[in-house]
């Protein structure tokens, strides 16, 4: 188990979870589990861990087929600029690696902005906190859980 399902088990929370055969080759960690698990890629959201201009971290949850607008995230953090965070201090800061960042679980509880799109689904997936690991839980139960707000966060 991982941190993520460890706390959609303590708190009750109604998810599944869905497993695939990871390769380390794939160049897109959130591709390839849309693809392994024949989903939409609108379906599937990615965690994102950017930095603001003064040094603290925020998470950006999109679609895996978009890119993260950083002027977006800036605006909906009330940043001047936002950029992507570096690994070693992502790692650090959540307890997950780089394509297993989970948006729940994580060491430090980070201010979370979930794109708006997922309010479209009656469920998302989101990492559980491992490669080849996926949550499928509602985008209600995602933003209580990580006291997110909704936001438009990807380049247009």
């Amino acid at each position: 188990m991982t941190p993520a399902i460890n706390i959609l088990k303590k708190k009750k929370i109604s998810h599944q979870v869905h497993s695939y055969s990871h390769d380390g080759d794939h160049p897109s960690y959130g591709l390839e589990a849309a693809e392994k698990l024949g989903l939409n890629p609108e379906q599937v959201f990615k965690t994102l861990v950017a930095e603001l201009g003064d040094g603290s971290l925020v998470v950006a949850i999109i679609p895996v087929n978009q890119m993260l607008s950083m002027k977006l995230l800036a605006k909906a953090a009330g940043a001047k600029k936002a950029a992507m965070a570096d690994k070693g201090k992502v790692e650090k800061t959540t307890g997950y690696v780089l394509g297993g960042v989970s948006p729940l679980g994580q060491k430090k509880q980070l201010q979370t902005f979930v794109d708006t799109t997922a309010g479209s689904f009656a469920t998302i997936h989101v990492s559980a906190g491992k490669r080849g690991l996926e949550i499928e839980l509602s985008p209600n139960d995602l933003l209580k859980l990580t006291r997110g707000s909704l936001a438009a966060l990807c380049q247009v």
